[in-house]
């Protein structure tokens, strides 16, 4: 090619369309594959513009694996279709993507581990994936080159494989011009264009180095960009990562090693090991990272380029390769890779519109997980774009499950260098993080402290798990007690507030709830449409109800009080606050406009809950409202004084016994609570937390968002279809859906229920995610488990599959087992919870 006609292709490559319906930013793995599937359902008015070249931001320097099996089943969902473009595309367009499925070794070095492969492989046969456990010979078979003396087991996942990133990309990116998208590599994005709408914000066009585009949507997929291409809007959007230094090597050959060697994997070690020409990619995720600069300070331009090797943070992981495989001693090193990747802090990656700005988007910090995650996570963001809301479970992976705390780079840093070292941690039941923490606190927290509080975080909040008993706290570690498969040493002080709250009385900190006000002329109608329940009631009533999608399926799951004529109170999950306010935003307010308003009064008031038989007797002594049943029914409201202080009580409980929710302004919370302290001492008052509600719950079966309810389930399958209002004329978002559900599951054929169980023998413990058995055939998997010190044995909920009804009849025909790191053991199930 003459310079004239290189001069005259660069041109043309930063030649832009005025106007397209779609700009993607990024051209990496995510926004190729974003592209491909936006085309693909009929979107083809897409521009995509990468600063650099396509993959020459982080994609070009991943490791490419591909491992189907994740932790559920929607995340396992999604990247299996990764596997299945992957294997495919070649023939569709004609580029290579270097995939090959050579399956994938998890060895095991301690029996904590083997646990986890154990629950691994019970997780497989729960989503219907091949996966075998091995003996330490076994796995030697199948990876040669490893030494195995030191290892206990092993498991064989045969749908793993591997992929060339950079070719995938093309690939990618070729399928979508084929499509009629266009690219336009060497574009640098300057600036975002918005204008304020009735709804908000709204993103209108983007501005760069080569011209404006006006566009409808904007999809970020800048990977280690992204939270810097989101502060180009001007305004407040949380997107939060932060990159750090991810390592391997790639060696000489290596005897034995060949093109179809599995991908092994070495958690214990921190190490993971492919073939590449002959030699092997040794990488791994250290334990304590090294994060690098903060987002705003990339470097530009950042092409095809990496940091300079660090030998001595590396050595962390050499040393363990050394140990798995020892020809690595007499092998030499082609070529070290320090490259960053951006990681997000609770390793989950970011999907979906970003709230504060209408019709922008985000696909990225997908925590060195992209290129496994790219088929999959492109085609849900474009169904997203298209439809306008998610179409599959995408909870764990939604941007609103970020508060603005979680912008703040120096927090993100903290984080971030604890994160990448989960990848190859064992992954603890109840793990919760040790950095970053401390960012939104209750009035409560340090007077709870006092009393031996040890707490877990959600959203930022921290908040009580349990109490550790006076003359017991010197040397309890909660880290370390919460490092266990087994039953926790904490066990017996949430025992303990599980006897309180079942036979006296106990309190609880829930001051982290989100909490809500929807007032106006506008209110009723506006919340008639987004609840699936009447909400039509007298004032100070409560009604509990879902928010349903045109699906029919759940996406969230609260109460609604009626607090005066044109103004409700509504109380929700403390982890869906920026998720449930965006919800309202587009569905509630989009039928009523400036008739109703909505206020965040999270972080307003605390909420103190009063829980056990004695919690009459106790609040009485406090206050002169009438407390007794005539007077004070069960779904009831009142603002009443207590202590002297004025407050809003709410007969309602997450718990199954009498008590009372009361939303106390922050100002006085600290003072009513030392009232009820007081009070209660002699009536056996017990302080409590978070694991006895766990507990307290799934005794009397009451389900929680994101496990039992989730975008994937209708109430019919949740057991909650009395939660709505389907008997009735209201009409509600999701109604058509789920008629046309319920009557299609009347009609017979295959289905889900959701059932509560009780394990047969008090020794397992359960905590959610174990395989259902019957007749050694898998029929569901548990959601929610914990020890249950009323019943005597671990207690749970599980969905089951059935090919025909699931009716109390063929429950207590028996059979059931479930699977506890391999190990059978017989549960009862029923439609009715044990107590």
């Amino acid at each position: 090619m003459t310079v004239v006609e290189q001069r005259a292709q660069r041109a043309e490559s930063r030649d832009l369309p005025s106007r397209a319906r779609v700009v993607i930013i990024g051209g990496g793995v995510i926004g190729c594959s974003t592209a491909y599937h936006l085309a693909s359902m009929g979107w083809s008015d897409v521009l995509l513009l990468e600063q650099g070249r396509l993959s020459g931001g982080t994609t070009w320097h991943a490791a490419g694996l591909v491992g189907p099996l994740r932790a559920s089943e929607s995340g396992t969902r999604l990247v299996q279709y990764s596997a299945e473009l992957y294997d495919r595309l070649e023939a569709e367009t004609g580029l290579a993507t270097g995939y090959r499925n050579v399956g994938g070794v998890i060895v095991a070095r301690s029996e904590e581990r083997m646990v986890q492969l154990r629950r691994t492989a019970a997780n497989a046969a729960a989503y219907d994936l091949d996966c075998r456990m091995l003996t330490p010979d076994e796995a030697a078979e199948l990876w040669p080159p490893m030494r195995t003396d030191d290892l206990l087991g092993a498991i064989h996942l045969p749908g793993d494989g591997k992929v060339n990133p950079t070719d995938l990309t093309q690939s990618l990116a070729k399928g979508a011009r084929q499509r009629g998208v266009t690219v336009r590599e060497g574009v640098r994005v300057t600036g975002l264009v918005t204008t304020d709408a009735a709804d908000g914000p709204r993103v209108t066009g983007v501005r760069t180095d080569a011209g404006d585009v006006e566009t409808e949507v904007v999809v970020n997929c800048a990977g280690q960009w992204a939270k810097a291409v989101a502060s180009l809007a001007g305004l407040d959007l949380v997107v939060p990562l932060h990159s750090a230094e991810h390592f391997y090597v790639v060696t000489e050959e290596i005897d034995g090693v060949h093109p179809d060697l599995p991908v092994m994997r070495d958690p214990d070690g921190w190490t993971y090991f492919k073939e590449e020409v002959g030699g092997l990619v040794v990488g791994g995720f250290e334990p304590n990272a090294k994060p690098w600069v903060a987002p705003d300070r990339i470097p530009y331009p950042f092409e095809f380029q990496l940091l300079d090797e660090d030998w001595e943070h590396f050595s962390v992981l050499m040393e363990q390769a050394l140990i798995r495989v020892p020809a690595l001693e007499t092998t030499g090193v082609r070529k070290f890779y320090n490259g960053p990747e951006s990681f997000t802090p609770d390793n989950q990656f970011l999907l979906g519109e970003v709230p504060g700005l209408r019709g922008f988007f985000v696909g990225a910090g997908f925590n060195s997980v992209g290129i496994a995650s790219a088929g999959g996570a492109g085609r849900a963001l474009a169904e997203w774009i298209v439809a306008g809301q998610p179409t599959s479970d995408l909870v764990g992976v939604d941007v609103r499950r970020f508060a603005p705390y979680a912008a703040d780079n120096d927090w993100l840093r903290s984080r971030v260098a604890e994160v990448l070292g989960l990848h190859y941690e064992i992954p603890w039941p109840l793990r919760e993080p040790v950095t970053a923490r401390g960012v939104r606190t209750s009035p409560l927290h340090d007077r709870l402290a006092e009393h031996g509080a040890r707490n877990g975080s959600r959203m930022g909040w921290e908040r009580p798990l349990y109490f550790v008993p006076e003359g017991q706290r010197e040397g309890h570690d909660a880290e370390t007690a919460d490092r266990t498969w087994e039953k926790p040493a904490w066990l017996p002080w949430s025992a303990a507030e599980q006897r309180a709250t079942r036979g006296a009385v106990a309190v609880f900190d829930q001051t982290s709830f989100s909490k809500y006000v929807v007032s106006g002329p506008g209110a009723l109608d506006a919340l008639q449409w987004v609840c699936a329940a009447d909400v039509d009631v007298a004032v100070d009533h409560c009604v509990y109800t879902p928010f349903l999608n045109a699906r029919g399926t759940y996406e969230a799951d609260l109460t609604v009080t009626r607090v005066a004529e044109e103004e409700f109170w509504l109380v929700s999950s403390s982890a869906t606050t920026v998720r449930d306010l965006d919800w309202l935003g587009r569905h509630a307010f989009a039928q009523v406009g400036d008739d109703a308003r909505i206020e965040d009064r999270t972080d307003a008031y605390s909420v103190i809950g009063v829980m056990g038989p004695r919690s009459r007797e106790l609040l009485s002594g406090l206050t002169g409202a009438d407390l007794s049943e005539e007077g004070f029914p069960f779904a009831t409201s009142r603002e009443i004084s207590v202590a002297g202080a004025p407050l809003r009580a709410t007969r309602m409980t997450y718990v199954g016994e009498l008590g009372w929710e009361l939303t106390v302004p922050v100002s006085d919370a600290l003072a009513v609570h030392d009232a009820i302290r007081a009070a209660g001492e002699p009536l056996g008052m017990a302080d409590a937390g978070y694991h006895a509600i766990e507990s307290l719950r799934l005794e009397k079966g009451f389900r929680a968002f994101g496990r039992e309810l989730t975008p994937d389930y209708t109430p019919v399958e949740a057991g909650l279809l009395f939660a709505t209002a389907l008997k009735g004329d209201k009409d509600f978002l999701g109604r058509e859906a789920l008629e046309a559900h319920r009557d299609a599951l009347a009609s017979g054929g295959a289905r889900r229920r959701l059932v509560s169980l009780v394990v047969d023998d008090a020794q397992p413990m359960l905590w959610g995610g174990e395989l259902l058995r019957r007749g050694g055939r898998p029929v569901g998997q548990v959601t929610s488990a914990a020890w249950g010190e009323t019943v005597g044995a671990c207690v749970g909920l599980a969905y089951l599959r059935h090919d025909g009804p699931v009716t109390s009849e063929w429950l207590g025909s028996g059979g059931f087992e479930v699977d506890v790191a391999g190990t059978a053991y017989p549960v009862t199930l029923g439609l009715r919870a044990p107590l």
